[in-house]
């Protein structure tokens, strides 16, 4: 009895050592599946990865597709550099202090070669670090030159003058392909009344001066016409007198043949027939 007991607990013990042999080569097949899966990478198309490896950043940036990195100790950060479009309002004061409230929409592009010195020197959050502080810096600017009635005229030059302030102000190692367009420019309800009103006014006064004009034309026309009337009547009354005979060619040019009914004496007023 004795030995059957030992025989027993002996192939139960081999059964447990059997049992955990298995299990722990199952878990280690899982430790080395976890190790070997957590060094693959991917970056997805359209993004550019930076290798961060214990803090350091890999002086690189990868393109997409996949690889192998330091498992545990590295990771991928993907990086967009798909062109970024930014819709954004703000408020800025023009030359004739106006509160401008403006709408715009701001395009650009990362440096895909240059994004893992972005990712070290600046962070993911380089839209509210770099680019929005110029961005205001340079709508104060340009805004500021202008008033506000010739701004919303002159929106098409105001633009021109921000990207230039923007490719002059914004990092080209990282920013580039960079677009500006307003969308809107509002003021207050009291100040586009009064650019109503004026604009109204000039348009009234701009009517008068062409009223003027006008009439100042026609009557120079008529002056030009009865002086020249007068001179073909001056020119007439000197050939009429020089020459007498005139006087009757001129009654024979508009008689119109037919004698008058009633007649004064026996001839025929300035006709001579006998001639």
């Amino acid at each position: 009895m004795y030995m059957y007991g030992y025989e027993d607990r002996e192939q139960n013990d081999w059964t447990v050592k059997k049992i955990m042999k298995w299990v722990g080569g199952v878990l280690g097949a899982i430790v080395v599946l976890i190790f070997v899966f957590s060094g693959f990478y991917s970056i997805s198309p359209g993004y550019r990865g930076v290798l961060v490896t214990l803090g350091k950043v890999d002086q690189k940036s990868y393109v997409n597709g996949v690889g192998f990195k330091w498992p545990f100790v590295s990771s991928m950060v993907e990086m967009d550099v798909r062109t970024r479009k930014m819709t954004e309002k703000t408020a800025t004061y023009t030359s004739d202090v106006q509160t401008a409230e403006l709408e715009y929409t701001f395009t650009y592009d990362l440096n895909s070669e240059n994004v893992h010195i972005l990712y070290e020197t600046v962070g993911m959050d380089y839209e509210g670090k770099k680019l929005i502080p110029v961005l205001n810096d340079v709508l104060k600017d340009v805004v500021g030159k202008w008033q506000a009635q010739d701004l919303v005229s002159n929106r098409d030059k105001a633009r021109v003058d921000v990207i230039a302030g923007l490719q002059d102000r914004l990092d080209k190692r990282f920013f580039q392909n960079i677009t500006f367009q307003f969308i809107n420019i509002d003021y207050s309800d009291k100040f586009e009344g009064a650019i109503e009103d004026k604009v109204i006014a000039e348009q009234k006064a701009q009517e008068a001066v062409n009223n003027t004009k006008r009439i100042r034309e026609e009557a120079d026309q008529k002056v030009i016409s009865a002086k020249a009337e007068a001179e073909a009547m001056e020119i007439k009354s000197q050939a009429l007198a020089k020459n007498k005979g005139l006087t009757e060619y001129e009654a024979v040019q508009k008689w119109d043949g037919k004698l008058p009914q009633y007649m004064l004496g026996n001839s025929v007023p300035m006709i001579n027939l006998g001639k």
